[in-house]
């Protein structure tokens, strides 16, 4: 018999399996596998203890993953928990165990920070219970999201319009972009004047005083100030006065957690929050290596900057024998984290294998994945090395009426920066005597008007969201996502803009519902979360302290919040009805509508051209297989497809160009693959859809894999065609 270890990414499970070999059967949940339902509420609350009772169930896409392992465990002699070790991994393993009809706490778990051959026979040997504490912290957190999500969003969608949705962390998050848009459109403008003097026809220098009183950035306030004092700058006669050289060390940054890689990622490599962590989750399930299929990084959703004693040394040691003893400090780097309730895991995002650098890296990862792969190892490396000197300089040019200061700086060691990289020019300043005479050779004065605060970027929307304690390292990410996917805002040129309807909702939850959008209280209940992780609160009372006052709320709002719906009559009439024709605002934009809706359910896009796209039919010979009427071409917005004539008795419809079959086997069920057509193009997917979700993107061709004999793809680049397995992923070159 086999022992039988449960993860929740194929990936992950491919990786695990080929360290443990044989004796071993690792298998993938791909998931959560228990959730709520979807079509209603899903929880229960019992009349006498008033205790919430969440009603499980497994969705569809899971049911056959979820025979599968019931049917895996009945022959396994031991059945492993291996999901993540954060509360959301340690609830999926809790909602496997229960699903497979096993007592969640009989189960071995075994954890692990990275998905290396010594982590994982190190995890295998110390097993441990599912923590349930930290299951039930992350119960709350999904009920508190389903009571405000399937409460409230009903209400905005019947005050304001449908397809609005708030969320406990979404709208605050919300709230956040909305009063900085109202603190840009309440900015002021204010003039002021900079006065810049030239010395020496090399030194640039700023006014610091006029006639004895200091000048800041706002003191000159109009044009005949500021052209008076350069008229008596200019005939100022000038000694230097102070010389001052300052040398000053730059800490070395802390190891990455989940919301300064996401930062960094931002503004250094232009990578969106989601792109960075789906690219990470590869690097952490595991890749190609010079030692074989390895997880690179450690786990990448984590607030911990612990790192382990163990990668340290192996850091201390590449950075003594690559960069030499002076940037390696006497003793280890210890960083701690400041944010609050930091737990989601033990330890910071590092490299896996120190000797797998990115040069080495450079031939087996993605040019994305390389870069993301580089700024991880780059920082951890840098965590563990001398901390920068830079040299600041500064010369007062000191006149009779005015004085100037000029700045510069210089690299004296580069330290971390050896590791990081260190962008910046020296900006020296020349050897001058005090009390000499200084030659003036220009004075210019420019006018400058105060800027209003810059809007959020992805990267300090999350900064900000992390200092308030709105979320965890896993919701960041989503909850842009969902606002964006939502409509609530608008990214251009990597700034957040909110959108209308997020003013409008945002102004109903402040008067009606401000404690969902109060950062303060978001964070007040992450903090709560946490003490139930730790077995110091209630689930059950936290529940009910939120429910009650909360539904009290909703109550009142159905009854006394008004309607904000608005509806332009077109002065056109209904074709079906003759009811005229009104103009609504809907969660994709304005469309037409019939007014005597819902008797009348007539509506137009408001664009005339895909208007006669779905209006086009036509007539072809082929003839319906279930009731015998011709078949017509309809045209939708997502392209033409064949449809019954006999609509709307027979509603049967199926592709116009019907996926193309092929002989090739479908690499994990065995299935034949056939080609289909998506938004980003032609793939290739198992005709045993959805029981089996393979897709790729590469064409499968008459060639066999030299490594493992199944059949390969072919992707043709600019310069060369290159072969890969479809079951393997070996590559080939022509």
């Amino acid at each position: 018999m086999t022992d039988l270890i449960i993860v929740e990414s194929p990936a992950k499970a491919r990786t695990i399996g080929g360290f443990l070999g044989k004796g071993y059967k690792v298998v993938a949940s791909k998931g959560h596998i228990r959730d709520l339902p979807i079509s209603k509420f899903g929880i229960e609350i019992d009349e006498k203890s008033g205790d919430f009772i969440p009603q499980y169930t497994i969705s569809k896409e899971a049911s056959s993953t979820v025979k599968d392992l019931k049917s895996l465990a009945k022959d396994a002699q031991n059945i492993y928990i291996a999901t993540d070790e954060d509360r959301e991994g340690e609830a999926i393993g809790y909602h496997i165990a229960t699903a497979i009809g096993k007592d969640p706490l009989s189960l071995p778990r075994i954890v692990f920070h990275e998905i290396t051959k010594n982590a994982i026979n190190h995890a295998m040997q110390n097993p441990r219970t599912i923590d349930m504490d930290s299951v039930n912290a992350q119960q709350t957190r999904r009920l508190l999201d389903r009571i405000v999500g399937y409460k409230l969003s009903p209400l905005l969608a019947s005050k304001i319009q449908k397809g609005l949705s708030a969320g406990r962390v979404q709208s605050a998050t919300l709230k956040l972009i909305v009063d900085k848009e109202r603190e840009i459109n309440a900015f002021e403008s204010v003039e002021y004047w900079n006065i810049n003097a030239l010395f020496e026809k090399e030194i640039e220098a700023s006014i610091i005083s006029f006639k004895n009183e200091k000048i800041d950035k706002l003191s000159i306030k109009n044009e005949n100030d500021a052209k008076n004092i350069e008229a008596i700058a200019k005939n100022d006669s000038f000694v230097v006065g102070e010389i001052d050289k300052k040398s000053k060390k730059t800490k070395t940054p802390p190891p990455f957690m989940t919301s300064t890689l996401q930062q960094s990622a931002s503004t250094q490599l232009g990578f969106s929050p989601k792109k960075t962590m789906m690219i990470a989750q590869k690097l952490y399930e595991g890749v190609k290596t010079d030692k074989g299929t390895a997880g690179v990084i450690t786990y990448m959703r984590t607030d911990s900057l612990n790192l382990s004693s163990e990668a340290v040394e192996k850091a201390r040691d590449y950075i003594k024998t690559t960069f030499g003893d002076d940037y390696l400090p006497a003793k280890p780097k210890i960083y701690t984290t400041k944010s609050k309730g930091a737990q989601e895991a033990h330890e910071a995002i590092r490299p896996t294998m120190i000797d797998f650098d990115p040069t080495k890296a450079s031939a087996y990862l993605s040019g994305d994945e390389l870069k993301l792969y580089r700024l991880i190892y780059n920082r951890f490396l840098a965590c563990q090395m001398n901390e920068a000197i830079i040299e600041s300089q500064s010369i007062i040019f000191k006149g009779l009426k005015t004085s100037f200061k000029a700045n510069g700086k210089k690299l004296l060691f580069d330290g971390f920066y050896k590791a990081t990289g260190y962008n910046e020019k020296d900006k020296l300043l020349p050897n001058l005597t005090p009390n000499a005479p200084a030659i003036l050779t220009e004075v210019i004065a420019t006018q400058h008007f105060t800027e209003p605060p810059a809007r959020y970027n992805e990267a300090s929307l999350i900064k900000m969201l992390e200092s308030l304690g709105i979320g965890r390292p896993s919701t960041y990410a989503p909850t842009i996502t969902i606002l964006d996917t939502r409509k609530y805002i608008e990214i251009k040129e990597k700034r957040i803009y909110p959108t209308e309807i997020a003013n409008i909702v945002i102004e109903l939850l402040e008067k009606h519902f401000a404690e969902i959008v109060d950062s303060g209280f978001t964070a007040q209940m992450e903090e709560k979360l946490d003490l139930i992780a730790s077995n110091e609160q209630d689930w059950q009372q936290m529940l009910k302290d939120f429910y009650a006052p909360f539904m009290a709320k909703i109550d009142d709002g159905k009854k006394n919040i008004a309607s904000q719906k608005t509806a332009i009559p077109t002065g056109e009439m209904c074709p079906e009805c003759g009811s005229e024709l009104l103009l609504r605002k809907g969660r994709f934009g304005e469309f037409v509508a019939c007014g005597n809706f819902p008797k009348c359910k007539y509506t137009k896009n408001t664009n005339e051209q895909k208007d006669d796209i779905d209006k086009k039919v036509v007539t072809t010979n082929e003839i319906c297989d279930k009731c015998g009427s011709p078949m017509v071409i309809k045209g939708s917005r997502r392209g033409e497809f064949l449809a019954c004539s006999a609509y709307p008795k027979c509603k049967n419809a199926k592709p116009l160009n019907p996926p193309k079959q092929l002989t090739t086997p479908c690499p994990e069920c065995g299935g034949l693959l056939q080609e289909r057509n998506g938004k980003r193009g032609a793939f290739y997917g198992c005709t045993n859809y959805p029981k089996c979700k393979f897709i790729s993107n590469i064409e499968p061709v008459d060639r066999k894999c030299s490594q493992c004999g199944y059949t390969m793809g072919v992707k043709k680049l600019k310069n060369k065609t290159v072969y890969e397995c479809l079951k393997c992923k070996h590559k080939e070159e022509q």
